[in-house]
C-alpha cells in the first residue's frame, strides 16, 4: 500500500503547489468560508512585523494565533507553502497509519466474536471482510488530501491545516496505544483552540480498553489510569503555557487567543452560527447566549461519552464533528478533517436514511457561498440575512449527516445484538427509532 500512498500524496502535492502559483491564492486568502480571524495568513504575517519591530504580537487586535505558531513561522516564513503542504501530508499519514490500526483492531475482534458465536445467525451479512477493509485507509488519506475544503485552506495557508495535523497525531498516538504522546497532541491541540479537551474521554476510554483486552493479565484501576493520563495530559499542557510565556515573557496572549475563541469580539462573517446571532443582539444578553453557545460543545460530550463508551474511536468522529459545527470561528480546514473519517463507516451506507439528500445540500450550498457573498458586498442586490441564510442550511446539513451516522452506527450495533430480522411480538417487521 506504501506505493498508491505515495502518489496520492504527490498528486496532492502538485495540485496544491500549482495552486500557490496561480493568480488564486490570493482570491482565496481572502474567502471568509477557508480563513477566519483566528487563523488568517495576513494576520500571521501582521504578528510577525510586530515581532521583528520588538513589539507583542498581542498589543493590537490582530493576531491571535498562540505563540508556538508566530515563533515557527518566525523561522520558516519564507517556506510557509512547504510547511502547510508538509502538515497536509503528515495529517494524511497518520490519519492513514490510525485507520490501518484500527481496522485491524476491528477484524480481530469481529474474529472472536464470530468464533465465540456471539452474533445472530441473521447477521453475518453485517459482517466487515478484509477485502472491504483493505482499501479503507487509502480512502481516508485520498478525503482528506483530495478534499477541495482541504487544498483551499493548505492554499490559504490556513493554521487550520497544523491545528489538524496535531489532533491527527493525536489520533494515531490513542489507537497505537501510547498515552503518553497521546496526551502531549491532546494538550497541544488544546492548547491551540480550547476545543479538542472534549477529546479527553474517548482518548481516555480507548485507552483503557486496550489496557483491559484479555492478554492483559493485569487490568488497571479505572481511577488509576484516569488520574495518571489526566496528570500526564495537564501537565503537558502547563508546560506548553510556561513555555509560551518564557518566550514572549508576557501572559498577554492568554486574553488575545483564548479570551478571543471565547467571548467572540470580532464578528466577521464565517460558515459558523455565532457572528449573525450576536451581531443582531442585545449588548445586556450577550454574556448570557456566550455562555450557552460554548457550553454547547462542551455539553455534548457528556451524552455521546455515556452512550458510545463501547466505541470510543467513533465518539472521538462525532466529537471532531460537533467542535468543527459548533466552535466560534469554523472554516472548510475543520470539516475537511472529520470528513476524512467518512470512509471508516462505509459498512453503515445500508443504514444511513438522509445520505443523498445531505450531499447535495451541502453542495450547493459550497456553491452559493461565494455567490450570495458578492450579492451582498459587492453587487448591493442582497444583505446579510441571503448569506446567513446559507450559512445555517449548510450547519443544519453537517447536523444531518453527522446525526444520520450516528443513528446508523446505533442501529447496525442493535442488529448485532438483536439479530438484522427484528420481529414483534405478534409476529409483524419491527421498526427501530432512535430515542
Amino acid at each position: 500500500m506504501a506505493a498508491p500512498l505515495t502518489l496520492v500524496l504527490i498528486v496532492a502535492v502538485t495540485i496544491r503547489a500549482a495552486l500557490f502559483r496561480s493568480s488564486l491564492a490570493e482570491l482565496i486568502s481572502e474567502r471568509v468560508e477557508v480563513v477566519s480571524p483566528l487563523n488568517a495568513w495576513k494576520r500571521v504575517v501582521e504578528g510577525l512585523a510586530l515581532l521583528d519591530l520588538g513589539v507583542s504580537p498581542y498589543s493590537g487586535d490582530v493576531f491571535h494565533e498562540t505563540p508556538l505558531i508566530i515563533y515557527l513561522f518566525h523561522f520558516v516564513v519564507d517556506y510557509a507553502e512547504i510547511v502547510y503542504m508538509l502538515a497536509d501530508c503528515i495529517t494524511a499519514v497518520a490519519l492513514y497509519l490510525a485507520v490501518q490500526h484500527y481496522n485491524k483492531n476491528v477484524f480481530r475482534k469481529q474474529k472472536y466474536a464470530l468464533k465465540d458465536d456471539r452474533y445472530p445467525h441473521d447477521c453475518l451479512e453485517l459482517m466487515r471482510s478484509p477485502k472491504e477493509m483493505f482499501y479503507i485507509p487509502l480512502k481516508v488519506a485520498m478525503f482528506y488530501l483530495w478534499n477541495p475544503f482541504t487544498i483551499l485552506s493548505c492554499v490559504a495557508k490556513s493554521t487550520c491545516g497544523l491545528n489538524n495535523a496535531v489532533i491527527a497525531l493525536f489520533i494515531l498516538s490513542t489507537i497505537k496505544g501510547s498515552a503518553l504522546l497521546s496526551a502531549i497532541f491532546l494538550a497541544l491541540a488544546t492548547y491551540q483552540s480550547i476545543y479538542p479537551l472534549t477529546l479527553f474521554a474517548p482518548a481516555l476510554i480507548y485507552l483503557l480498553q486496550r489496557l483491559c483486552l484479555p492478554v492483559n493479565l493485569r487490568r488497571p484501576s479505572f481511577w488509576l489510569f484516569a488520574s495518571q493520563y489526566a496528570f500526564m495530559y495537564f501537565g503537558s499542557l502547563l508546560v506548553i503555557v510556561c513555555l509560551s510565556f518564557f518566550l514572549l515573557s508576557s501572559w498577554d496572549f492568554i486574553p488575545s487567543v483564548y479570551g478571543f475563541i471565547l467571548s467572540v469580539p470580532d464578528l466577521t462573517p464565517n460558515i459558523g452560527l455565532f457572528w449573525y446571532f450576536f451581531a443582531e443582539m442585545f449588548e445586556h444578553f450577550r454574556l448570557f447566549f456566550i455562555c450557552v453557545f460554548q457550553i454547547n460543545i462542551f455539553f455534548y460530550s457528556i451524552p455521546l461519552s455515556i452512550k458510545l463508551k463501547d466505541h470510543p474511536v467513533f465518539l472521538m468522529f462525532m466529537q471532531i464533528a460537533v467542535i468543527s459545527i459548533f466552535k466560534s470561528y469554523p472554516t472548510v480546514g475543520d470539516i475537511a478533517l472529520y470528513m476524512a473519517f467518512l470512509p471508516v463507516w462505509n459498512h453503515l451506507y445500508r443504514f444511513l436514511r438522509n445520505i443523498f439528500l445531505v450531499c447535495c445540500v451541502l453542495l450547493a450550498c459550497s456553491a452559493l457561498f461565494p455567490v450570495l457573498w458578492h450579492l451582498w458586498i459587492y453587487a448591493g442586490s442582497a444583505n446579510s440575512n441571503f448569506y446567513y441564510a446559507i450559512t445555517l442550511l449548510f450547519n443544519l446539513a453537517q447536523i444531518l449527516l453527522v446525526s444520520d451516522y450516528f443513528y446508523a452506527y446505533l442501529r447496525r450495533e442493535h442488529h448485532l445484538s438483536h439479530g438484522l430480522y427484528l420481529k414483534r411480538k405478534d409476529g409483524s417487521e419491527a421498526t427501530l427509532v432512535l430515542k
